[in-house]
């Protein structure tokens, strides 16, 4: 090792070990108040919304462990340069250490479910970190000159710390997630109420997307796992009645079974972030009937754990369509991942108007009151899916053998129905494909066409229309404010 590289390695020995004493307090108070997780939150809600979707696009369910890898490389650059700023001037290293430290605690303050003591692991990590910086440089400091075998002691002492603290932390990670996927296995479902009809005869296979490929899109860094025997659900507001729910008293009332399709504003034209699930849960509506519902209202802000806020428009939830507090999906508890212990499903609009998940509260209110997560972003307040079809197989790109084939997908408006899809292949009329039973019109609809395959390069097109007779329009509009439009394109090649 030159020894012009030694402060840096001490700088980032030093960080590691504040960090993973800063992740070791978190773990045994609250979890998503370590460091990492608070700077990368607040980088999150910092980011302008364009880049935000070109992250969605781009990296898909992969941009939270990306932006997380993103971070440590920073931080390690950073902690590189404040061990040689340390070495030279020791008071400005020390310095830039206290300011991350500052930084990482603003940020922990700042997250819409902030506590008090949030901020203490990021401003504990700063203290050790710059004690462990003062214990690495030591050897380096002259007189006299320093041996080589000094630094690696005192090296392997940080890097020692941060191995055993960060050991510890992940341990205690790893034991809570398995302590509440305990209490999630332990959760015994009522029948429901008013159980979902039974899929009609003819339904392709895979009408139900599996909970384990069922998409997901939010902002949380870290998955939210709570104990369902502590969850409280608040219906707060303007309601004459507020109240609080256990989960016990929620799983004691009436339950509702639907089949719902759920899609998020993001979705780009053929996009995966679209699934159908066999929801039960609770009637929104019901629940804020019994509280009360004042007059001037006009919006549901649904709350999260980690502070996220979705606003539904009321008459969404009062119209007599199938809203929920869903409780589980396809059968079985809801999946950490996807809401446990309850979310929101309402059908007919986007995810980002009335799908939070790990809600805790309830707020009826009103659009001039209170902007949600996303208007605050120049998102669209009230935002019902648009109607969109997308081509399943052949894949993109796919080589095929000439002859007898199925070009086959899936199409939805939900809250309106589909009544045909049509298929143009090249620049060949257009076709109308054969739509296969669905149990409503909340969810998607999976179609299909023969098509007798020649060789050569081929364009498939497909175009939706909804049962108030109203086609899919061919304008391409990305997501951003209220969701894309076009027609879904599969370029094929036949031999």
């Amino acid at each position: 090792m030159r020894r012009d590289h030694r402060p840096a390695v001490a700088g980032v020995l030093a960080a590691a070990a504040g960090l993973a004493v800063g992740e070791l307090v978190a773990a045994l108070s609250r979890p998503q108040s370590g460091p990492v997780v608070a700077v990368g939150g607040a980088v999150i809600d910092a980011t302008p919304t364009p880049v935000k979707e070109w992250a969605v696009a781009t990296f898909g369910m992969w941009d939270k462990p990306l932006l997380l890898s993103g971070i440590g490389l920073v931080v390690v650059g950073y902690a590189a340069a404040a061990g040689m700023l340390a070495a030279r001037r020791h008071q400005l290293g020390y310095a830039a250490v206290v300011l991350f430290g500052l930084v990482a605690a603003g940020a922990a303050a700042s997250r819409p479910d902030a506590r008090w003591t949030d901020p203490a692991p990021s401003a504990l990590a700063a203290v050790v970190a710059g004690v462990a910086l003062t214990l690495a440089l030591r050897p380096l400091r002259p007189p006299p000159d320093p041996r080589r075998r000094q630094f690696l002691v005192a090296a392997a002492a940080v890097g020692g710390v941060a191995v055993a603290t960060g050991g510890l932390a992940a341990t205690l990670r790893s034991t809570g997630r398995q302590a509440a996927e305990r209490l999630r296995a332990a959760v015994r479902l009522p029948a429901p109420a008013d159980p979902a009809r039974p899929l009609p005869a003819g339904v392709g296979p895979g009408f139900h997307t599996a909970n384990a490929d069922f998409y997901r899109v939010d902002t949380a860094l870290t998955v939210p796992r709570l104990d369902p025997e502590r969850w409280r659900l608040r219906i707060t507001g303007m309601v004459g009645r507020p109240r609080e729910l256990t989960f016990a008293e929620l799983l004691g009332r009436p339950l509702t079974e639907r089949d719902i399709t759920l899609n998020c504003v993001s979705n780009e034209v053929g996009g995966p972030y679209v699934g159908t699930a066999r929801w039960l849960g609770v009637p929104v509506a019901a629940l804020l009937r019994e509280a009360g519902v004042l007059a001037g209202a006009d919006q549901l802000i649904t709350r999260s754990t980690e502070g996220m806020t979705i606003g539904t428009p009321l008459t969404t939830i009062l119209d007599g369509r199938d809203a929920l507090l869903a409780v589980a999906m396809n059968g079985e508890a809801l999946p950490f991942a996807n809401g446990f212990p309850a979310r929101m499903i309402t059908p007919g609009v986007y995810g980002y108007v009335g799908a939070c998940k790990w809600v805790t509260e309830l707020e009826v209110t009103t659009f001039a009151e209170v902007d949600a997560y996303w208007v605050k972003r120049d998102w669209a307040a009230q935002a019902p899916v648009k109607t969109a079809s997308r081509i399943d197989r052949p894949a993109p790109f796919a080589r095929l053998a000439a002859g007898p084939t199925t070009i086959a997908g899936v199409a939805w408006a939900q809250r309106r129905g589909i009544s045909a899809v049509r298929v143009q292949i090249d620049q060949g009329p257009w076709q109308e494909a054969e739509l296969l039973p669905v149990p409503s019109i909340d969810t998607w609809v999976q179609w299909r066409l023969p098509w007798a395959a020649s060789p050569g390069s081929h364009t498939l097109r497909v175009q939706a229309v909804d049962a108030r007779g109203d086609a899919q329009t061919a304008a391409r509009a990305r997501p951003f404010p209220d969701g894309a439009t076009g027609w879904h394109t599969v370029v094929v090649t036949v031999t």
